[in-house]
């Protein structure tokens, strides 16, 4: 959520971090350190002078950030009264005044209207003081109590929760923090000679760039640091020309919360690295040209100058690719063995001496039991890369990890708060079911939406919250079918989705301490379930002892000529998800010599034991088959599950209340905020 929802706008911490939101002048700033100079604050000057300042050098050879002026401030007491309809008292009082220089026997018509708050601004004022949250029926607040969380992680929730990141140039220049994290960025650039000011040849086409802002904390939550990044825009880039190839494998986040489940198994520590600049370790093989950045100078006097790129930077096509090539080849004189299920997963060493690396781009995360032998990791990456140790593991790429005596929790418990503030729906009244489960929707349901946009970039964010939230991965499948033309009663289904999000924003997995690792999967179809192709739907998921590891909701790729055939062709979906974790498994030294298959449909069981029905399966696709080869090894034992117990039947259909909530709590999930993490 965004600062000014939880700081009162007196405090310092809400004028360091939150600046735009503050009453102190832009050109009132605190000291601005760089490279242990310090330029004197600046009292009672011309907004111009302040630029000038701004734009002197105060290190020789460091790029220089040129400070705007924008020539615009936020007049905060007409927005205040514009909020609370002090306004209409403001406008009473002139005229009181007016009455009093007019003759007595005049007086001017009072509106006996009443007067309403504008509505567009609803989201200020039931955010605002407490006699105005009073209007709304359903604050946020009673969804995210804090009464069962420890101390230190209510403290960190708190910190990640509070932080403003400016999105622009023109925003964040005007601050020291984030001037002097452009400043370090443009200067390691430089140092690392990732790019050379040239005059633009002939017949070259510039890519365009642009600044990123993000915060990082520490393990307790607190600001870290400021961090900018420079980025390219590489969708502008053409393809032949600007580069080639652009794949590079990044870790699954399946990956991810299996080293999870089977750190609170094996009491593993977890600890998380950043890379620091680590796209500028990769060498390009093309020849790309940018545009200068903005408040970047140069000592070259030419027309039309632009940087030659000689390293990789953010936001190229090939800037992944070229720094995972980098990458691999220095972890592996370590000794690390690089993993055949997942090629960013790395290990080394067995028993209490066991190390995994588990990289996503520039983020890594080490877990083992030896701290000693994990320190030697560390400082070999350090030699190889400039990194930035975190810590112990609290938030990874967007998710939230909690550790007590009892297991680990993963939540995306922030990002599903900004997700509701940004589409304006936490005062919401919540849903109690993810989707109606007599549900019409279709391709011809409703009128077109005039922006289509609006109603795709609400899926992609609901697909991201999918990881951690199975009870609406159907609902996010199917709405996600219809990006192409969306409909008025699409975008109503999805808004109900946030509603039942907003009940539970909490809500996520638990890994706990004691577990076995027994490898089982429920599956499961809902036969002919769409209405415009008459296609099955497969759902299943996956656990390892009780942890729920993966789940999916997909339509097949056929028509099902049988209830039968869906279950067989969502069995071998299952079956290729287990192959591969057992697979994973052994990079861990996790030995599956029998995985667990239940299934609610005693047809396709027993065509997947008996080749006896080959009348039945003979137009089957031959791939389908191979889930026979499993059971005839021995690998893979298919047992009957009655339907009511068919945990994979919340991902092939919308349920009603009574079944849904006795699946939930089948699926071990967790809320954090309803119990002690």
């Amino acid at each position: 959520m965004r600062k000014d929802t939880h700081l009162h706008p007196d405090s310092d911490m809400f004028q360091v971090l939150n600046p735009i939101h503050s009453d102190q002048h832009v050109d009132n700033e605190v000291p601005v350190s760089i490279d242990n100079q310090t330029t004197p604050p600046v009292q009672n000057v011309p907004s111009d002078q302040v630029d000038n300042q701004a734009d002197s050098p105060v290190v020789d050879q460091v790029p220089i950030i040129e400070s705007i002026n924008d020539n615009y401030s936020e007049d905060s007491a007409s927005l205040e009264q514009l909020i609370t309809g002090d306004d209409q008292q403001h406008v009473n009082d002139n005229q009181n005044s007016v009455v009093d220089q007019q003759p007595v026997e005049v007086q001017p018509r009072r509106s006996s209207r009443v007067s309403h708050k504008p509505s567009y601004l609803i989201r200020h004022y039931q955010m605002g003081t407490s006699h105005i949250n009073s209007a709304c029926s359903y604050p946020i607040e009673d969804y995210i109590s804090s009464s069962k969380l420890s101390e230190n992680y209510k403290s960190f929730i708190g910190n990640i929760s509070s932080v403003y990141e400016p999105s622009f140039y023109h925003q964040a220049v005007k601050y020291p923090e984030w001037r002097e994290a452009m400043h370090a960025e443009l200067k390691a650039m430089e140092d690392l000679h990732t790019w050379t000011v040239v005059p633009l040849p002939s017949g070259k086409q510039p890519i365009d760039c642009k600044w990123v802002y993000r915060v990082k904390y520490k393990a307790d939550g607190s600001v870290d640091r400021c961090k900018a990044r420079l980025v390219a825009k590489g969708f502008t880039q053409i393809e032949g020309i600007d580069y080639t190839d652009t794949f590079s494998p990044v870790a699954k986040l399946t990956s991810f919360k299996i080293l999870l489940a089977l750190a609170a198994v094996n009491g593993w520590n977890l600890l998380q690295l950043d890379v620091n600049n680590a796209f500028l370790n990769g060498q390009l093989d093309e020849e790309v040209y940018m545009k200068l950045p903005l408040g970047y100078k140069t000592d070259a006097d030419a027309p039309n100058l632009v940087c030659k790129l000689n390293k990789s930077i953010y936001g190229l096509k090939q800037a992944s690719r070229q720094w995972f090539s980098t990458f691999p080849q220095a972890v592996l004189k370590f000794g690390f063995i690089q993993s055949p299920s997942d090629h960013s997963l790395f290990t080394v060493g067995s028993g209490d001496k066991f190390v995994a690396l588990l990289v996503y781009v520039d983020d890594i995360i080490l877990a083992g039991k030896d701290l000693t032998l994990l320190a030697e990791v560390q400082n070999f990456l350090q030699q190889n890369f400039k990194l930035k140790v975190l810590g112990p593991l609290k938030y990874f790429l967007g998710f939230e990890v909690a550790r007590n005596t009892s297991g680990i929790s993963l939540s995306q418990r922030h990002y599903a708060l900004q997700l509701l503030e940004d589409t304006g729906s936490l005062g919401k009244k919540p849903a109690n079911l993810p989707i109606n489960p007599s549900h019409k929707l279709s391709s011809t349901t409703g009128d077109l939406l005039p922006d289509p946009q609006v109603y795709r970039r609400l899926i992609g964010r609901l697909l991201y919250l999918t990881h951690t939230r199975p009870n609406i991965t159907y609902t996010v499948h199917l709405l996600s079918q219809y990006v192409s033309s969306p409909r008025t009663s699409h975008l109503d289904a999805a808004y109900n989705l946030l509603s039942y999000i907003k009940k539970d924003p909490g809500l996520g997995l638990f890994f706990p301490v004691n577990n076995n690792l027994q490898l089982s999967a429920f599956v499961d179809a809902d036969y002919g379930a769409c209405p415009d192709t008459r296609r099955s739907t497969t759902g299943f998921c996956t656990y390892i002892g009780d942890c729920l590891i993966s789940w999916k909701s997909k339509k097949q790729h056929t028509v099902s000529r049988s209830s039968c055939e869906a279950e067989y062709r969502a069995m071998a979906s299952a079956t290729c998800e287990l192959v591969w974790i057992a697979a994973l498994l052994t990079s861990f030294h996790v030995a599956t010599p029998t995985v667990f298959l239940y299934c609610d449909n005693q047809a396709a069981i027993y065509l997947a034991s008996n080749q006896v029905f080959h009348e039945r399966s003979k137009h089957i696709e031959v791939d389908c088959h191979f889930i026979r080869d499993k059971v005839s090894t021995g690998f893979l034992k298919l047992f009957h599950v009655r339907s009511s117990d068919q945990l994979a039947d919340i991902f092939t259909k919308g349920l009603h209340s009574p079944a849904f909530t006795a699946l939930m709590s089948k699926l071990k999930l967790l809320n954090i905020h309803q119990s002690s993490a």
